[in-house]
């Protein structure tokens, strides 16, 4: 008989029905750590049914289908009228209604309800991550509108409605609405400040109309959007809706979608104003001031996002190495192996802790108006927000590496994580953004350093690696001459020493020694998998898998 060549063996199977909230130890231990007792058992169970649905076939079909079918544009009908709309393939709306249903909206208005969100965000990130730009944009817009109290009573319910309910209606008429941004224009980039896009009052109070064209305007089906305009008394924040109050479509000219690297679910769009009706958000002329806590709130989900990603990546390679067998036994057994998985083991849970870190404070800040933590998070978001998002696309490329060609072949999922991994690093302000944001707060705000330094000195004398990286930090941070052009040095270094200061209080101590050795202790070569031999690699890696 004649032997069959398509005897398939030695083939992982799928990463497929599994719970990604409690299958992912340093998440579920970072909950119960920030949470408050009276509402950790429902925060617990409200994430464990997100993350068996994160985890399920269901929602990762519902992922390949929204990346391989992207958005498309109508600028007009079949008869020549103006509509500007963009089509989603029905798995995108599927992914957004669970969402908004998980209350990935809803941060600030209930108990612990940052530290929810952001434990939900990261959970659902890792069935897809494109349509986590408009949720992360109509959360962080309600900082923004309660600079105006008639705009936030009428909008807030709206925004953090546990109902998502598309299509372009007054929002008046709508369960749920989202929100969307347009600040960047091509002139400007990250100088919002040059924006050029004007504003020109109307009788009404608080009433004006833009012209002007925006580079960048994310998710352009939301129902309403933040902007940046010129209006006679300088740089000021508008809430432009897409429908106006009366039913007609206010002018909203989406000239083309973005073809981009990642993110492909996600429309990002170049939008026209020509007589666009908006109203005002806070004063004229104090449009970066209104809108600075709705940077800080998209921040944060960067850091979120990028922590995701770097999770899903190590989940996917600590699960192929588990299952697949090579040079005479399982990968993850051989010690080298094991060592790549560890690095990158360690790189995501400093990531997990850090991010969970930072939602903990904005509860602290929203709940108790804590000034300590609000100085905390005037350092502690820029430099994580430069860090965590730096270090995601490295993550994802050498654990995809670890699948080997099957992690280059896009039925893995490996590339579209590869090709997401690079965005937050790039939105709401790119590396060198957030490293001169921390230094202006260093040089103008001396209680965030001070909050800053607290926080890493409460691990003080539990590590002489962190130790010795806390004495050189506070060297570097005496001297800031000519500080500019080391400010990325500075920030990274601020970055790590407060990630390590978290995982020596937090962290299993096989986790903590092999962080502070490789990344404070210098004992670590430039490439994952340059761990000394030595550390307990073993219990790093079986801590990352992902199991339940």
């Amino acid at each position: 008989m004649t032997a069959s060549t398509h005897t398939v063996t030695n083939q992982v199977p799928p990463l497929v029905g599994y719970d990604v909230f409690t299958g992912d130890r340093a998440l579920a231990e970072g909950l119960e750590r920030h949470s408050s007792p009276e509402v950790l058992a429902e925060a617990r169970s409200e994430l464990s049914a997100l993350g068996v649905e994160a985890g399920s076939a269901r929602a990762q079909e519902w992922g390949t289908q929204a990346n391989e079918n992207p958005p498309k544009l109508r600028t007009h009908d079949r008869y020549g009228n103006r509509i500007d709309e963009v089509e989603f393939h029905p798995a995108w709306h599927q992914l957004l209604d669970r969402a908004v249903s998980a209350g990935l909206t809803d941060a600030w208005g209930r108990p612990d309800g940052h530290l929810r969100r952001a434990a939900g965000f990261y959970v659902w990130t890792q069935a897809e991550a494109g349509h986590g730009c408009p949720l992360s944009m109509t959360h962080a817009a309600v900082p923004a509108l309660r600079a105006e109290p008639d705009l936030a009573a009428e909008w807030e319910p709206r925004l953090t409605s546990h109902r998502y309910d598309p299509g372009l209606r007054p929002s008046a008429e709508k369960a749920g609405a989202l929100f969307g941004m347009g600040m960047t224009e091509k002139q400007g980039g990250s100088d919002v400040r040059a924006n050029t896009t004007a504003a020109r009052p109307l009788d009404a109070d608080g009433e004006y109309l833009l012209t002007g064209h925006k580079w960048f305007c994310s998710a352009p089906m939301c129902d309403g959007f933040l902007v940046l305009a010129q209006a006679p008394a300088g740089l000021t924040c508008f809430l432009v809706p897409r429908v106006l109050p009366d039913g007609t479509r206010n002018v909203f000219l989406i000239q083309r979608l973005k073809d981009k690297l990642g993110n492909r679910s996600n429309a990002s769009s170049e939008v026209e104003f020509d007589g666009t009706w908006a109203r005002r958000v806070g004063e004229e002329g104090r449009g970066v001031r209104t809108i600075i806590e709705m940077v800080a709130a998209t921040r944060v989900d960067c850091v979120l996002g990028s922590a995701a990603l770097m999770r899903q990546s190590v989940a996917q390679a600590v699960h192929h190495a588990a299952h697949r067998s090579a040079f005479g036994g399982e990968l993850i057994d051989k010690p080298l192996m094991r060592n790549v998985l560890a690095d990158l083991a360690l790189e995501s849970e400093a990531a997990t802790t850090l991010a969970l870190r930072l939602a903990a404070a904005q509860d602290a800040v929203q709940s108790t108006g804590s000034e300590s933590e609000r100085a905390f998070l005037r350092l502690a978001v820029p430099t994580a927000k430069y860090w965590v998002t730096k270090r995601c696309t490295p993550v994802a490329a050498e654990a995809l590496e670890c699948l080997g060609g099957n992690g280059y072949v896009e039925e893995s999922g490996m590339p579209r994580l590869l090709r997401e991994s690079p965005l937050n690093s790039i939105w709401e302000g790119s590396g060198n953004v957030q490293a001169l944001d921390v230094l202006r707060a260093l040089q103008r705000e001396p209680e965030a350093l001070n909050a800053f330094l607290k926080e890493v000195g409460k691990a003080r004398g539990a590590d002489h690696r962190l130790d010795g990286a806390i004495k050189d930090l506070l060297a570097e941070l005496a001297d800031l001459d000519g500080v500019e052009a080391r400010a990325r040095r500075l920030v990274e270094r601020m970055a790590l020493v407060l990630q390590g200061s978290l995982l020596v209080r937090w962290a299993p101590s096989a986790v903590a020694d092999a962080f502070c050795a490789s990344r404070l202790g210098g004992d670590w070569g430039t490439a994952f998998g340059t761990l000394p031999h030595s550390l307990d690699l073993e219990s790093v890696v079986t801590r990352a898998r992902a199991v339940g």
